[in-house]
Order: C-alpha cells, then sequence, then structure tokens
C-alpha cells in the first residue's frame, strides 16, 4: 500500500457525508452492445427507473411449514435489473438491498446469466440477521473516470455500512474495470531506470466495508479494482476465504485485501496477484490469523505503512503460516514513518516459502514515499517479532533479509529459525543488513546472519512506557 491513512474518525466523517449524496496478466471486458429491451415474446418494452415491489417476496408456500429453513430469495432481475452490461442496474440493486434488509435469513442474488453495471452505492444497515449477497454472475462499476458519474464518490465503489453478520459470496466475478484509473496522468507508474511518474491520486476502493461486525467474504473472483480490491475499516469479526483476486503487476496502488482498525480477522485459502500489497495491515488492527494464502506478483504480505503525519499506530497479534510468495517485491514486511508512536508486537510469519523474491524479510522504519522526508527521532516501536521455517530463493539485487530500524527506538525481541533464502540466480549475497534491531538466532540462517545484536538496548530498558 502506497499511500497514507486517514484517522478512524476523519473515515466516519466521511462515510456520514457520504450517506447524503443522492448516488451513494490483462483484464477482460464484459461490455455487451447496447440493445432494445423486449419481453419474451419480442414485443418492445419500457421500464421505469425502480421496478421493486411494494412487499418483499413471500416465501414459497407448498403447503408445509419450512419458512423457517428456507431462505427469502431476491433477485436483482425481479427489481428491474437487466444485466446486459451496459444498462445502469443501480436502482434495482437498491431496492433489492432495502427489500433483502428487512427480511431475516434472505439472500439477494444476483444470477448466473447477467453482466450488471452499477454506479457508486452505499448498501446500509442495520439489517434483519443472516443478510446474504450472492454474486453468481458478473458485477463492474462503470468503465473507467471518464464513465463515472460526477456526483459519485470517486474514493469507493461498492460499501457495506453497519451490517452485522453479512456474508457476500457467490460463484461469480466482481470486475473493477480499473485500467483507465490506472493510466491517469498523477497515477505512479514505473519509468526508466526505476523513477517513477507522479502519484497517487483520486480511485475508487472496489468493495468496503465500514463499520461493520461479523462478516463472511468467500468464494468470488475480484479483478482489477481501480484501487484497493476489498477494505475493512472499524470493523470486528471478518472471514475470508476462497477468494481469487488478480490485476496486473504494474497496476498502482490495487492492494489485494486491506485492514485498518479492525480487529479479529481471518484470511484463509486465497490467491491474491496485483500491483501492490497483497494483504496490507495498517494501523489499529489486532488478532489477525493469515495461513494458506498464496501472494504473487505483489508487493507481499505487509504490516503497515504506519505513523504517517506523526500519528499513533497499535498493531497486535499478526499470524501468517503456510503461505507462498511468488515473483514480489516483497516478502513479508513491516514499514513505518519516522515520526509515529505506538507499538507493533506479536508477529508470527511462519512456514513461508518464497520464489523470486525481493526483500525477503523487511522491517524499514525510514518509509518514505519521496525519499526526501526529514529524520525525526519518535518511532513506532516494533517488538516481538518471530521468523520461522521461512525458506525459497530471492532476487540478488537486494539483500534477503533487511532490519532497518530506528535510531531512537531499536526493534528488540526478533526470533529467526529455519531461515533459509538462496539466489533465485546468480550469486549468494552473505551480507544481511540490520540497524538497531535486537534479538536471537534460534538457528544457523542462510545467508549467516552476525547483524543481529543480542540483548535489550539500554534506551528501551530506561523508557518502559513504550508501545500502546
Amino acid at each position: 500500500m502506497e499511500i497514507g491513512h486517514l484517522s478512524l474518525s476523519t473515515s466516519i466523517t466521511v462515510a456520514v457525508l457520504l450517506l447524503g449524496l443522492p448516488n451513494s496478466d490483462g483484464r477482460s471486458h464484459y461490455h455487451k452492445h447496447k440493445n432494445s429491451h423486449k419481453d419474451h415474446g419480442g414485443n418492445q418494452i419500457s421500464l421505469p427507473p425502480e421496478t421493486a415491489p411494494a412487499e418483499p417476496p413471500s416465501r414459497s408456500n407448498d403447503g408445509s411449514d419450512n419458512s423457517s429453513s428456507e431462505p427469502c430469495v431476491f433477485d436483482v432481475r425481479s427489481f428491474g435489473a437487466l444485466g446486459d452490461g451496459s444498462s445502469d442496474d443501480t436502482q434495482a440493486f437498491r431496492a433489492a438491498w432495502k427489500a433483502a434488509c428487512a427480511a431475516e435469513s434472505s439472500v439477494l442474488l444476483v444470477p448466473s446469466d447477467g453482466v450488471f453495471m452499477i454506479t457508486s452505492t452505499i448498501f446500509s444497515g442495520p439489517c434483519k440477521p443472516g443478510v446474504v449477497l450472492q454474486i453468481d454472475g458478473v458485477l463492474m462499476p462503470p468503465d473507467g473516470p471518464d464513465c463515472w458519474p460526477a456526483s459519485d464518490s470517486k474514493k469507493q465503489w461498492l460499501v457495506f455500512y453497519r451490517v452485522d453478520g453479512m456474508t457476500l459470496k457467490g460463484e461469480g466475478t466482481i470486475e473493477g474495470n480499473g485500467e483507465d484509473w490506472w493510466n491517469l496522468p498523477c497515477k505512479p507508474h514505473r519509468g526508466p531506470k526505476g523513477s517513477t511518474l507522479p502519484g497517487p491520486c483520486e480511485s475508487p476502493a472496489l468493495i468496503r466495508f465500514f463499520m461493520s461486525y461479523n462478516l463472511t467474504v468467500r468464494g468470488l473472483r475480484i479483478e482489477n479494482s481501480p484501487q484497493f480490491h476489498v477494505k475493512f475499516d472499524g470493523c470486528e469479526g471478518v472471514h475470508i476465504e476462497d477468494l481469487s483476486i488478480r490485476s496486473p503487476a504494474l497496476s498502482p496502488n490495487t492492494d489485494g485485501i486491506h485492514i485498518e482498525n479492525t480487529k479479529s480477522v481471518a484470511i484463509y485459502n486465497s490467491v491474491i496477484s496485483n500491483g501492490d500489497d497483497c494483504i496490507s495491515i495498517g494501523p489499529g488492527c489486532s488478532n489477525v490469523d493469515i495461513a494458506n494464502v498464496t501472494c504473487g506478483p505483489s508487493h507481499g504480505i505487509s504490516i503497515g505503512s504506519l505513523g504517517v503525519h506523526n500519528s499513533q499506530a497499535c498493531v497486535s497479534n499478526i499470524t501468517v503460516k503456510n503461505a507462498r510468495i511468488r515473483n514480489s517485491d516483497n516478502g513479508v514486511r513491516i514499514k513505518t514513518w519516522q515520526g509515529g508512536t505506538g507499538s507493533v508486537s506479536g508477529i508470527s510469519f511462519d512456514n513461508i516459502y518464497m520464489e523470486n523474491v525481493r526483500n525477503c524479510i523487511i522491517i524499514d522504519q525510514y518509509y518514505c514515499l519521496t525519499k526526501q522526508c526529514l529524520n525525526q527521532t519518535s518511532a513506532v516501536w516494533v517488538t516481538d517479532v518471530a521468523y520461522a521455517n521461512i525458506k525459497g530463493t530471492y532476487d540478488v539485487r537486494s539483500p534477503p533479509i533487511h532490519f532497518a530500524c530506528s535510531d531512537a527506538i531499536a526493534c528488540t525481541n526478533i526470533t529467526m529459525s529455519e531461515v533459509e533464502l538462496l539466489p533465485y540466480e546468480g550469486v549468494l549475497m552473505d551480507d544481511p543488513f540490520c540497524w538497531n534491531a535486537y534479538g536471537v538466532m534460534q538457528t544457523l540462517t542462510i545467508p549467516p546472519m552476525s547483524c543481529l545484536q543480542e540483548g535489550q538496548p539500554q534506551s528501551l530498558q530506561e523508557n518502559p512506557a513504550l508501545g500502546c
């Protein structure tokens, strides 16, 4: 993730304002030719802007009382959605959501035989328990900034706000149509000899959950987002499983899964390839479990960036295990800005295989987008970080292990066990980098790790009140 984070209070203000608005590899296009809408007999028909029934559809009634076990299904076509890939189906989706939200154990169905285009929309709760949004077809936003309605937010597309116990699932695709957003002149792109063009600038996150609880997201294909693919902000109780997230390797700011100010998160059995962090963990996150995830190409699995604009960042109890990271700029990374406060603690990276990864293991407390940031004395304290069974190959352009810790506040209690990293091609680099990093090697590492200092720095012994 290459952009700074807003505070939670700022995010809440933005969301409340948005609620008052009237509209709230390569990529694939699903556009179909515009057609005249006909009934099954071939007769020309016209549809009103909104065709929601006055009452929610009733459950099937075959004489048996099974209403407690069968969900109400709200098919968006029943509310006027056409699904032809070019018509605006926004009003139909809003009407279907309103009906599904009001019914217990409901399913809002996006059927498999349609391509549905909707504009930026906030799906608000609270809803009755057990609402499911099942996407079996294709759902997409307008195609790029030139087609984006001027009245719509350019920061987000689908927003789920104040929902509890919701499931987003299906066998379909959420297509972001992101290419024209990536090509905006204000976006950072890699240029000659590693240079970049200006950036970043406004582009919508594809899916955002805000101030919501007990969420499940599974089974979907999500691709080509203009910016973040899936974002959780101010949430608690998140279960993500069996996702496929994909965008090109050079698509800017397209984090796969981003969480901030969010607690109790599980991310399992997913495959992510994109142009930025595979998974990014921002400030205010705790109790995050990531397992059986494949990343790459990407910028790896990142905690941060943290502490931007001298802010406090508290991140704790993060576990990443049984992961595979391929052809990526970074492997497992912790990145903080100078001048921040707070702490990153209780981090475990275990059983991770790297393949042709640059910066396999990295702590960077001098993170800066412009490389012109001034030195500052305060820092986010990084402590209790364990690396175990980290094996594979690295890109020899950078040392495979890089611990650049703050001059003022050292990184402490780093443990290394069964770390074996060999060059993908070329000559072994035997000089991992450490600066003000303290910890212990429980086994010998490959390449040898002689720069990690033992014990505790005197500055921390004199200031035990560091952290959150």
